[in-house]
């Protein structure tokens, strides 16, 4: 090897040990890259966790304070409890998940009927429909088995199609049997090819079996002469009913209700009971509510339970996200009824 290259490679070694010692090489600065981004994305994600449990500790405290209001108006409410406008006693149901008694909540004089419960309200849509194909022919469509509570409130919207388009072609409705109103008196087209004469009819009592019968008859002036879909048809018809229904003892909501009394003598309409949610996290089994008498003794005789209460007590746990922390709260007041005498 000549003086010269022995000259070149040492300068290059001298270059390689300038640089390997003076900085960083390429592998060094890709692992110190690496880390950082490892420690980058556990501090975010250390942070997202902060927030989470942050987010949970006030939703839990949210829900603490609400339950907390509410048992307070509960607790007041039901020491204040007397006769009713109507004279039923005091307390008029009494069980584990509801409560229900008299009182003048709101200082007006009269006396409410005011309910506390452990439920859930759920709704629903039915729709049905018919037709008929003879001259002055009717259709019927029947629903039910859709109730799982107790029925608050149900209506029905009705359509019809048909040879109408003058007033002696028109529809009249039955619910049950009975009827209810008319349909297209003058109002609709002759063979429209669409839904129209729409009328919205309240169906509550009827429904309060879970079971209704609809019936659209026409007169004997509707004539089978209409093509939209079916051939030769008269009248159809289509029954959109919907409802709401509650259902006690299912989910996790604490409920009231306040009926204002009606009337002379005094009645309290149930359809006119104004419902308000407490909490939606009661997450305690029932019982929810116990009850005991003068003597402090717990009563577990339910026939006697209305006759023999002096002391209503509240017992629930509150968690909105009981599958993690932060814990249960437990809520548990009681308060004697002022106005029930022995």
């Amino acid at each position: 090897m000549s003086k010269t290259e022995k000259n070149s490679l040492s300068g290059r070694w001298n270059i390689f040990r300038h640089c390997s010692g003076g900085g960083f090489t390429i592998i060094e600065a890709l692992t110190a890259v690496a880390v950082f981004s490892l420690l980058i994305a556990a501090a975010g994600g250390l942070v997202a966790i902060v927030y989470k449990i942050h987010d949970f500790a006030f939703e839990q405290t949210v829900a603490a304070d609400e339950a907390r209001r509410g048992a307070d108006i509960m607790i007041r409410e039901i020491r204040q409890a007397r006769y009713g406008d109507n004279g039923a006693y005091p307390i008029e149901k009494a069980a584990d998940k509801e409560l229900i008694f008299y009182a003048d909540i709101d200082g007006d004089d009269t006396t409410e009927r005011v309910r506390y419960f452990l439920g859930t309200v759920n709704s629903g849509q039915i729709t049905k429909e018919c037709q008929s194909f003879s001259q002055g022919g009717s259709c019927s469509a029947d629903i039910g088995g859709f109730l799982s509570g107790n029925l608050k409130s149900a209506q029905v919207k009705v359509y019809t199609e048909g040879y109408y388009g003058t007033s002696s072609r028109y529809a009249e409705f039955f619910i049950d049997g009975v009827k209810i109103g008319n349909l297209c008196q003058g109002n609709c087209l002759q063979c429209a090819a669409a839904w129209q004469g729409a009328e919205t009819y309240d169906v509550t009592a009827a429904a309060a079996d879970g079971a209704l019968h609809f019936t659209l008859d026409g007169t004997n002036s509707v004539q089978p002469k209409c093509q939209w879909v079916d051939p030769d048809h008269s009248i159809k018809a289509r029954f959109e009913m919907s409802f709401v229904e509650e259902i006690p003892g299912a989910g996790n909501e604490l409920r009231r209700g306040v009926i204002e009394p009606s009337g002379v003598p005094a009645a309290y309409p149930a359809g006119q009971e104004e419902m308000q949610i407490i909490t939606k996290y009661i997450r305690s089994d029932p019982p929810i509510f116990a009850y005991y008498d003068q003597n402090g003794d717990k009563i577990t005789d339910n026939p006697s339970i209305l006759r023999d209460t002096k002391m209503v007590c509240l017992d629930v746990t509150v968690n909105v996200t009981p599958y993690r922390a932060p814990n249960d709260y437990y809520l548990k007041q009681c308060t004697s009824i002022r106005n029930i005498k022995e």
